[in-house]
C-alpha cells in the first residue's frame, strides 16, 4: 500500500507519498481500506512534533477516516469483512489502509456517505464534548465560537443551533463571515488577519460584548487561543464557561485569575484524544447523538473539498496558515 510519511519531525514540506507494507490484524483489530480521511488542524503539528504525543517514527498523520473493513482479527466480534465503519487514532490515516483497534472503529449508517463520514466525526466529537459535556449548553444559551469556520468551528456552529442557542461567529475575513451566516450564525464579527495590538484587543473584546443581547456570552468556544483569547474572555456572562479547545493562531494564553473571579466563570479544557481513553463509554454516546442529530437533518457537516490522499501536502500546509473552510478531505480512489 501508499502512506504519507513522516520520517523525521520536520516542516510538513518533508512529508513523502511511498510505499509502506500493508498492515496485519491483531487478534483484537481490524484493517480498514480507507476511502477518505479528515484533515485536521493537530495534523500540522504532529508532523513537527508539536503535538501532546510522539508517534515512533517513521509514522503517517491523519487522526480519523472512513472506509471498508478488509481484515479482521481473530477475537473481533463486532465487525465483519465488508463492514463500513468510521474510526479514530492519534495517527496513521493518511494512507490506503490502517490497522486500528476494535474498540476505535464505528459502524456507519447506509445512507451516510464515506467522504463526508470520513471528515465529521473528529470535529462533531470535539464540539460536542465541549458544548454538552463541559458546558452543559441548553436552549437560549448564547454562545461565541472563535475560528468560525474552520472544521471544529462550523461544528460548534452547527450543534450550538441544534440545541437552540443563539451563536455569534468570530472569524478572520468577510468570505469566512459569509459561511458561518449561511450555516445559520446570529451575527458575525471579522477580527482581521493581523495580531492585534493592545489597543485592537481592548476595541476587539467590546465589539464581542456588543455583539451579546444578554451583556455577555453563556459560552465561549475557542479553538484560536494567542492575541484573541482574553479578549473572549472578557466578553464572558456570569457564571459563563470559557472552552480551551486548541491554538491556531500559535501561542498559548495567559487568563488573568481575576477575571474569572469577577465574572464568576470557569474555563474548561477540551482535549478529545484524551477524553475518548478515559471515557469510552460517554465518547460512544456522544457519536450515538452526532449520527442521530445526523439523521434527523438537524447538522449539516460542511465538506469543503475533496483532495487525492497523494496530493495531500498542500492541504495540511493550508491548515495550518489558516486559509481552510470548513472541512478538507484526502481521498483514495
Amino acid at each position: 500500500m501508499k502512506a504519507i510519511v513522516c520520517k523525521e519531525f520536520s516542516t510538513v514540506d518533508d512529508l513523502s507519498w511511498e510505499e509502506v507494507p500493508d498492515p496485519v490484524a491483531g487478534e483484537n483489530e481490524v484493517v480498514i481500506d480507507i476511502k477518505a480521511a479528515g484533515l485536521n488542524y493537530p495534523d500540522n503539528l504532529i508532523v513537527q512534533g508539536l503535538y501532546q504525543f510522539k508517534p515512533d517514527l517513521p509514522f503517517s498523520p491523519g487522526h480519523e477516516g472512513a472506509g471498508i473493513i478488509s481484515s479482521v482479527g481473530k477475537n473481533v466480534s463486532s465487525f465483519s469483512v465488508g463492514d463500513r465503519v468510521s474510526f479514530f487514532k492519534g495517527f496513521g490515516a493518511f494512507a490506503e489502509k490502517i490497522v486500528v483497534p476494535e474498540a476505535l472503529a464505528f459502524p456507519l449508517p447506509k445512507n451516510l456517505p464515506l467522504d463526508v463520514a470520513g471528515g465529521m466525526f473528529m470535529v462533531y466529537s470535539t464540539s460536542l464534548l465541549a458544548l454538552k459535556q463541559r458546558a452543559k449548553i441548553k436552549e437560549g444559551d448564547e454562545v461565541l465560537v472563535l475560528g468560525a469556520a474552520g472544521g471544529v468551528g462550523l461544528a460548534a456552529v452547527d450543534l450550538a443551533k441544534a440545541y437552540g442557542a443563539r451563536v455569534v461567529a468570530a472569524v478572520s475575513t468577510e468570505e469566512k463571515a459569509a459561511l458561518c451566516r449561511e450555516y445559520g450564525a446570529d451575527d458575525v464579527v471579522v477580527y482581521g488577519t493581523k495580531r492585534l495590538d493592545k489597543d485592537e484587543q481592548i476595541s476587539f473584546g467590546k465589539e464581542l460584548k456588543s455583539k451579546s443581547r444578554r451583556g455577555g456570552y453563556s459560552v465561549i468556544y475557542d479553538p484560536v487561543g494567542d492575541c484573541y483569547a482574553v479578549p473572549a474572555l472578557r466578553a464572558i456572562g456570569w457564571k459563563g464557561t470559557y472552552l480551551v479547545v486548541g491554538f491556531a493562531a500559535g501561542e498559548i494564553p495567559v487568563f488573568p485569575a481575576n477575571l474569572m473571579l469577577l465574572k464568576g466563570c470557569q474555563v474548561s479544557g477540551v482535549f478529545i484524544g484524551r477524553f475518548q481513553a478515559e471515557e469510552p463509554k460517554v465518547n460512544a454516546e456522544n457519536l450515538i447523538e452526532i449520527g442521530q442529530l445526523l439523521a434527523a437533518g438537524k447538522i449539516k457537516p460542511f465538506i469543503s473539498k475533496a483532495v487525492p490522499m497523494e496530493d495531500a501536502v498542500s492541504s495540511i500546509k493550508a491548515i495550518a496558515e489558516r486559509k481552510v473552510l470548513g472541512k478538507v478531505v484526502f481521498v483514495n480512489g
